[in-house]
């Protein structure tokens, strides 16, 4: 599978640089951050709480076949202008992980076309480090792959 979305981990800095070029109109990209139906959709989780407003908040779970929660995660969102930004928290339960701020970014490359760039800071070098020996570049662009997919099925 090729990773279209590419992470950048700098030695020594505790941030990692997200960025995904997709083949659909800003305003979609903006949409399947902030509509509910579309996160559950390429998210493959469900959308608990989501405030999409300046002092909002959001919390996501997933649960497997038997019901039993596998994974949960929440947030607040500080800033928010559509088409163009989300500044926000996300901390995943019951994990030995504390927040992360988030900084995503939504620019028009054309009309068809847009990029998201999302700035990840966290805590302490160890912690990003333990983050990235996850599956997490798989994981991401597992998850873009199936946003672009939704997206373009719906236009």
């Amino acid at each position: 599978m090729e990773l279209k979305t590419k992470i950048t981990a700098t030695d020594g800095k505790q941030e990692i640089f997200i960025e995904r070029e997709f083949d659909i109109p800003l305003n979609l990209l903006f949409k399947a951050y902030t509509d509910a139906e579309i996160i559950c959709q390429w998210m493959g989780t469900n959308v608990l709480k989501l405030e999409n407003k300046q002092h909002g908040g959001y919390q996501f779970e997933t649960r497997n076949k038997n019901g039993d929660v596998v994974f949960k995660a929440h947030g607040s969102i500080h800033d928010i202008i559509p088409d163009q930004m989300i500044i926000r928290t996300f901390q995943m339960q019951n994990t030995p992980f504390p927040a992360q701020i988030e900084f995503l970014t939504f620019e028009k490359i054309r009309d068809d076309k847009s990029k998201i760039a999302i700035q990840t800071i966290y805590k302490s070098l160890e912690i990003r480090d333990q983050m990235l020996k996850l599956p997490f570049a798989q994981g991401i662009n597992m998850a873009h792959n199936r946003l672009e997919e939704i997206i373009l099925l719906s236009i």
